[in-house]
């Protein structure tokens, strides 16, 4: 798995005044983990709004505060409800030689030829799969290849997940990744016409306004 290597600074500011921070272009975050007590940090607004789109659940980043690295997991991404803009960034310290529990993400890759050929439609399981392994072993996502479905009514199972033998997937082996369904032309209709959901304000964990 890429490793990845941020720069940042600490920061006194806490509360209200951390919007000041925002406006000179700094995003603030927090650092916390098993043992040690919180640190309070800031990042580039314009390279980490840029950086932290393409980072998983269970890639390592290493955080560098004063000198000193922490590797650490990504744990929560607030965003301003309404422009979806970055405002808080939580940072999990995890030591390398014990084992965690994890979201990994769920990608599919591919065309379904029963897609493609026989008018159906793939309907999404499991978006992420809980997994044990250690800090370097954890798979950045699970690529899921659909070129396999082929009929309606074929499926892709936790149990068909390749994985190495320093992961262990924790989900259900029989619980479903992704199944190709028949769908009528009217249900594709009101698909379609269903409104867009509300954008997510915050990706895991407390509220925006709980700011640290």
């Amino acid at each position: 798995m890429k490793e990845i290597v941020l720069k940042a600074e600490s920061r006194e500011v806490v509360g209200k005044q951390v919007k000041a921070l925002r406006r000179k272009g700094r995003l603030p975050g927090v650092i916390y983990g098993k043992g040690i007590d919180p640190i309070l940090i800031t990042l580039d607004m314009h390279s980490s709004s840029r950086l932290f789109p393409s980072i998983t659940s269970s890639q390592l980043v290493v955080v560098e505060v004063e000198g000193k690295q922490h590797t650490t997991l990504v744990r929560e991404k607030q965003r301003q409800p309404v422009t979806g803009g970055l405002v808080h960034i939580d940072f999990q310290e995890v030591s390398l030689t014990e084992k965690l529990r994890t979201p990994v993400m769920v990608e599919l890759v591919g065309e379904s030829p029963a897609v493609k050929n026989l008018n159906a439609v793939l309907v999404p399981g499991l978006e992420e799969l809980e997994v044990e392994a250690l800090p370097r072993d954890l798979p950045e996502r699970f690529q899921v290849d659909v070129s396999r479905l082929v009929e309606i009514g074929q499926a892709i199972h936790v149990r068909d997940i390749v994985i190495s033998d320093k992961v262990e997937i924790l989900d259900d082996e029989n619980e479903i990744i992704v199944v190709v369904t028949a769908q009528a032309a009217e249900e594709i209709e009101e698909v379609v016409e269903v409104a867009a959901p509300e954008p997510e304000v915050v990706e895991r964990g407390r509220k925006e306004e709980e700011e640290f």
